[in-house]
């Protein structure tokens, strides 16, 4: 079925699910619903592949309700989900859809959560489950997990699994699932080894192919600026000040980086506010209804976030983290240039992270061209300019300056001081705090060459070159290189490591930079802002039967301090 003048009542869909995409506002399905919705619905297995950004979770949600029978509390369909936070976000779209089910439940299972709080909730019961493969497989050992009614089964961004190395987990749950099952495969491509768990584990599957989305739109100005010789705030800042702009979004990788810059933001004058996954709903909308009705200038948001933003006012948006996936480039600028407007898209990019820049530019077809930083001249130019406008504004208002004025002839005749020289004394004592007139050094462009970013972060095989080598790169801005006690002798893969810590410590597998695997040890870099527990849970995850036992990476040779850091079951204070 084609999309084209279909309506989400033509596709079949009962009426408590239909009402609830009415009142969540979606007009038209897009390609993958329109397709797949009436596959699902008809009772065929389906393979999908499909971006995401595409809708497909509404996709396979939407139908999955309309075969779910509230009034039963045993689990009636699973949802594999590469990492806790598309769990998440999947568990809170089924809870959306679902608002005229009476007595539905759906339970999000990831590790990282209290086991206790997930086997209470497992025994009284959930319709719908939505967890990460090794989670899941938890469950299903012990016994809390009973998929003996399972009805449908989907297999989310599959192709992510796979990277992540839970495909023969994803194969092992499969096998613990009724034949009678009907199975939904989602993935932005298909390698060989997701080709093969389709054919062997669903019958007869339609294919349903959606067109990638890669271009951006002409009426955006793209650019990018190398960070080189100034740390990212101030560039931020000098951007923020000659840039003519009106709501702005600001697109960073962590949660807790978007409560800081909007710290940081707020503290030089500017009015800004942090959105994130851990904000609820309705914080997170009464933001955005802030920045739609002028109240707020900047958001600063993660990806998850953002999804769903339709502000027209939003002019510029700007890539302060670079996103690691080309995709989620091309939906981060797509909040700008809205309504026919013209906008601008700016981007911060690492030396070593110039690869991801040449990935979004083959992806998009079009070149992102290069952007010096504002000089001191230019926003000594912009600041001056708008003290100047807002004299003009005050001059042509309504204000009653005849007090003011009265007082200032006086002080002239009593002192002698000419108008001028008093208006250049207010000027200052209004301007001390942010002066008009700026100086600092122009910023170089790196020396770095472009082209030397091979076995940087996205290269997460072992570099067999030796460790002083391996020691040579270092981390990427914002990340923080550590050790772990894990590595070649012990059967290790870059996949066990990033699935482990992915599920198990909150983080998302495009926070995990690079690894490298000796040995008996590997080196990985994390988010250098990762908090003191974050630390102790990795320290604690088992990969190949070894505690990972974190620490902080001390260079070539040089032995660890004391014990290793967090090891054992020791509780921590």
């Amino acid at each position: 079925m084609q999309n084209e003048n279909v309506t989400f009542a033509d596709l079949g869909l009962t009426q408590s699910v239909l009402e609830a995409v009415q009142k969540i506002g979606y007009e038209t399905p897009s390609p993958i619903q329109a397709q797949a919705i009436p596959a699902l619905l008809s009772g065929q297995d389906i393979v999908g592949l499909a971006q995401t950004g595409t809708g497909k979770t509404a996709a396979f949600a939407l139908p999955m309700l309309c075969q779910i029978d509230p009034t039963n509390k045993s689990t009636q369909a699973l949802v594999l989900a590469p990492t806790r936070e598309l769990a998440i976000q999947v568990a809170e779209a089924l809870t959306s859809y679902a608002k005229g089910l009476n007595g539905f439940q759906v339970l999000p299972l990831y590790g990282g959560q209290d086991m206790r709080g997930q086997l209470r909730q497992l025994k009284r019961g959930a319709q719908v489950v939505v967890g990460t493969p090794g989670r899941v497989m938890d469950h299903l050992r012990r016994g809390s997990l009973d998929l003996s009614g399972l009805r449908n089964l989907v297999l989310d961004e599959a192709d992510e699994m796979l990277r992540m190395g839970f495909i023969d987990d994803v194969s092992w749950i499969l096998e613990h699932t009724p034949d009678t099952r009907q199975t939904a495969l989602f993935s932005a491509t298909m390698p060989k080894e997701i080709r093969r768990v389709a054919s062997t584990y669903l019958k007869d599957p339609q294919e349903i192919k959606v067109a990638r989305e890669s271009s951006t739109g002409s009426n955006i100005n793209q650019s990018y600026w190398t960070v080189s010789g100034t740390n990212k705030l101030d560039a931020l800042t000098r951007i923020l000040e000659v840039e003519e702009f009106d709501g702005v979004i600001i697109f960073v990788r962590t949660k807790t980086a978007t409560v800081e810059l909007a710290e940081k933001l707020e503290a030089r004058g500017y009015s800004a506010a942090a959105i994130n996954g851990d904000m609820n709903q309705a914080l997170r909308e009464r933001a955005i209804d802030r920045l739609k009705t002028n109240k707020l200038d900047i958001l600063i948001a993660t990806d998850v976030a953002a999804r769903g933003i339709d502000v027209d006012r939003v002019s510029h948006v700007v890539n302060y983290d670079i996103p690691y996936d080309s995709e989620a480039y091309v939906h981060r600028i797509g909040r700008t240039g809205r309504a026919g407007r013209s906008g601008k898209a700016i981007l911060f990019v690492a030396p070593r992270e110039k690869r991801l820049l040449y990935a979004i530019e083959k992806m998009t077809g079009q070149r992102i061209e290069p952007m010096t930083l504002p000089s001191g001249s230019a926003v000594t130019d912009a600041r001056t300019g708008q003290f100047m406008q807002k004299i003009t504004d005050v001059l042509q208002g309504e204000e009653d300056l005849t007090f003011i004025d009265e007082l200032l002839a006086n002080y002239s005749n009593e002192t002698g001081e000419s108008p001028e020289r008093i208006a250049t004394a207010l000027a200052y004592m209004l301007q001390k705090d942010r002066p008009l007139q700026v100086k600092f050094a122009d910023i170089k462009p790196s020396r770095e060459r472009e082209g030397g970013q091979r076995g940087d972060r996205g290269e997460r095989g072992a570099d067999r070159g030796g460790e002083r080598r391996r020691r040579s790169s270092a981390p990427e801005e914002g990340m923080k290189r550590f050790r772990i006690e894990v590595g070649r002798t012990h059967g290790a893969r870059p996949g066990d490591i990033v699935g482990a810590i992915a599920n198990e410590a909150g983080l998302s597998s495009k926070q995990i930079g690079q690894i490298k695997l000796f040995d008996n040890f590997s080196t990985l870099d994390l988010p250098s802002d990762l908090s003191g527990s974050q630390e102790q849970k990795i320290a604690r995850i088992h990969v190949r039967g070894q505690v990972l036992s974190l620490s902080a990476d001390r260079g070539p040779g040089a032995p660890r301090k004391g014990k290793p850091k967090f090891k054992g079951k020791k509780k921590q204070a």
